[in-house]
């Protein structure tokens, strides 16, 4: 009996332990999704079979009339924001209040390869993108378009080889093998063989990185619940870590740890390097006058290489998604696959039936069509930020405590009705220059927005127009017998979507 009366007091101190924040949000007057002790609502990821960014578009989708929802983590509260005139606030107006990504859910401790451009926060944060910017400057672009070419004629013979031995091809792996071949030569100044080897070491690592297996799952479970009870685990497993400090040592080592006059990514860290340490003024200290002190970051080789990861990851990942996922639109909308063609083959023979930098810049349709297939499938799904401060939300009564994780649903913007109007179709004239500015500002952002927008967005674009547009001089894609209108999300992907059996299509030689 009285271990049974035991048993019952031990179930109800862990109820009410586990669900003692439960009512932070109800007695704040916001609407909140139901959570679930101990687990809140991330547990509903598991039960419902979904993504986190599935997840969250879902409950943008389930509250219209609402400009905050209310979730949680565990026990810890977050808020979802759906008003673009608050989300301005956030990513621009006061990005002072919100610089912090907030991907580190430990206060004590970072993991190697988070120490990259994408994961850190504060001061670590600027003085990187300070310093990394230059990377992708319009004369460095333009100066790595020969590289594109090269691997654009690599892509059109892998193309017609399969073309001419299978009857649908994944257009998701061939266009990763495509990018990933110009990630190895512009990012690191070798040839990766993703195109010509499937199983070539990047492409197998590119692989790794976005695949996430139960050990990968597991872990991401036990650190949004308990980040700093589990503040040693890493999210990135140990083989990846090696692979990646591997190749970057490896690739540093030939080039004697000094520029090597590629003028590639690697140099520009080789150059960083040679400086020891990289100074600028702070974003979070203050002097007694009110100016930013002055703050520096040591630059050991591990820093770099979670630079050279993140370029690498980010790189090949997003332009491979939102290049495979247009050809995907392409082959369901074939008058609208008619009217890239034309252009690609109009643009492409005024300039000599030569792919260049400013043949990619003319093909203005084939763009307006990559924006909008990026509108019906945002390869990063959501946003995230959290408060530095305490942060009253404009047009609420509801102040945010300082840590608060605040996430946009990038998803849910841009299947909004109310801002697209019939979302669910595929409409490459949302994106002409009269129509543009009637978007509202801050529905439609697949590469972020303000001080911490992603800062290889051009390059991403130049390199997945001109991959598409290889494709379309050359073939005609349709759905193939395995071809999925509307293919599945991966419940397993987190921050990226990707899509469960890749995107098979019929690839037919013109």
């Amino acid at each position: 009996m009285i271990s049974l009366m035991l048993i019952v007091l031990l179930v109800i101190v862990l109820y009410f332990y586990g669900t003692r924040n439960f009512a932070y949000w109800k007695k704040r007057g916001v609407k909140y999704e139901t959570p679930i002790v101990f687990f809140g609502g991330i547990i509903n990821n598991f039960i419902e079979n979904i993504s986190p960014s599935e997840r969250l578009s879902n409950l943008y989708r389930a509250h219209p009339d609402e400009k905050i929802v209310g979730l949680f983590e565990g026990n810890k509260p977050f808020v979802l924001v759906r008003d673009p005139d608050i989300i301005k606030h956030i990513l621009t107006t006061d990005f002072k209040y919100f610089h912090r990504r907030g991907m580190n859910l430990s206060n004590h401790f970072t993991e190697p390869l988070m120490m990259n451009l994408f994961f850190v926060d504060d001061d670590v944060w600027k003085l990187l993108r300070q310093n990394l910017t230059s990377a992708f400057s319009s004369a460095k672009l333009k100066a790595m378009f020969p590289l594109i070419v090269e691997r654009a004629d690599k892509l059109t013979q892998i193309a017609k080889e399969s073309a001419e031995f299978q009857d649908e091809i994944d257009v998701r792996e061939l266009m990763a093998r495509y990018t990933t071949d110009f990630i190895g030569a512009c990012g690191f100044g070798i040839d990766s063989q993703a195109l010509n080897e499937e199983n070539s070491d990047f492409r197998k690592l590119g692989k790794r990185i976005f695949k996430r297996n139960l050990r990968d799952v597991f872990v991401a479970l036990l650190m949004a619940m308990f980040p700093e009870k589990f503040k040693n685990l890493h999210l990135f497993a140990p083989e990846i870590e090696e692979k990646t400090f591997s190749i970057v040592g490896q690739i540093m080592a030939q080039r004697d740890y000094k520029p090597s006059g590629r003028n590639d990514f690697i140099d520009l860290l080789l150059e960083l390097r040679q400086k020891g340490k990289i100074v600028g003024e702070s974003i979070v200290k203050r002097k007694p006058d009110g100016s930013p002190e002055t703050v520096e970051l040591e630059l050991n080789d591990k820093v770099l290489a979670a630079q050279a990861f993140i370029f690498f990851a980010a790189g090949f990942e997003t332009s491979s998604a939102a290049s495979s996922f247009l050809l995907h639109m392409l082959a369901y909308h074939p008058e609208i696959q008619e009217k890239c063609r034309n252009e690609v083959d109009a643009v492409l023979k005024s300039y000599d039936g030569k792919l260049c930098y400013d043949a990619v810049k003319d093909m203005k349709y084939l763009e307006m069509a990559f924006k909008e297939s990026m509108r019906c499938l945002l390869s990063p799904g959501f946003l995230l930020r959290v408060t530095c401060t305490k942060y009253p939300i404009p047009g609420t009564d509801v102040v945010l405590e300082e840590g608060m994780r605040v996430v946009i649903s990038l998803d849910g913007l841009c299947s909004d009705q109310q801002y697209f109007k019939e979302p669910e179709e595929f409409r490459p004239e949302r994106f002409h220059p009269d129509n543009i500015g009637r978007i509202k500002k801050f529905t439609y952002m697949p590469f972020g927005e303000g001080p911490r927008a992603c800062i290889g967005e051009r390059m991403g674009v130049m390199q997945s127009l001109a991959g598409v547009a290889t494709i379309l001089r050359s073939f005609t894609v349709a759905p193939s017998r395995s071809s999925l209108r509307k293919p599945r999300i991966d419940p397993k992907s987190m921050i990226v979507q990707t899509i469960l059996g890749g995107l098979p299509l019929a690839l037919r030689q013109r």
